[in-house]
């Protein structure tokens, strides 16, 4: 078959997939990592190199992806941007806005991974505490 139409669809779903995805892999640790010193760090370090990671590291550049894509998305909505191709799927400017998507829900995995991580040191200092008691 040769309908552009579903071509595209198959880059829609891909964007859908990967774009809204990110965060909740993010969120259930299944991200990929180059673990070399990480799985032989304690569980308190390995809080701080992920509290250093979100806040130095996926915090910035998520929003630099926000900031830098966000008048790309509206001058995209401004046009209702569709396919340039006959026969393609009228509705680029909704997978565009995924970027923004995409950008937003990782700052907040972000903001969220700190607060955990945050609680997992201090839960852990305060377990210290009580067995030294």
């Amino acid at each position: 078959m040769g309908w552009i139409a579903m071509q595209e669809s198959v880059m829609y779903l891909h964007g859908v997939v990967f774009l809204v995805g990110a965060a909740h892999t993010l969120r259930v640790n299944e991200h990929v990592r180059v673990d070399i010193f990480y799985r032989g760090f304690t569980p308190q370090k390995q809080a701080k190199v992920d509290i250093f990671g979100s806040l130095v590291l996926l915090m910035p550049v998520n929003l630099f992806i926000f900031f830098i894509s966000f008048d790309y998305v509206m001058s995209a909505w401004r046009i209702l941007e569709d396919s340039q191709a006959a026969g393609g799927i009228p509705g680029v400017f909704l997978l565009k806005s995924l970027i923004l998507v995409f950008a937003f829900t990782m700052v907040l995995q972000g903001i969220a991974e700190v607060i955990r991580n945050i609680l997992k040191i201090s839960q852990q200092k305060y377990t210290n505490k009580a067995v030294a008691k």
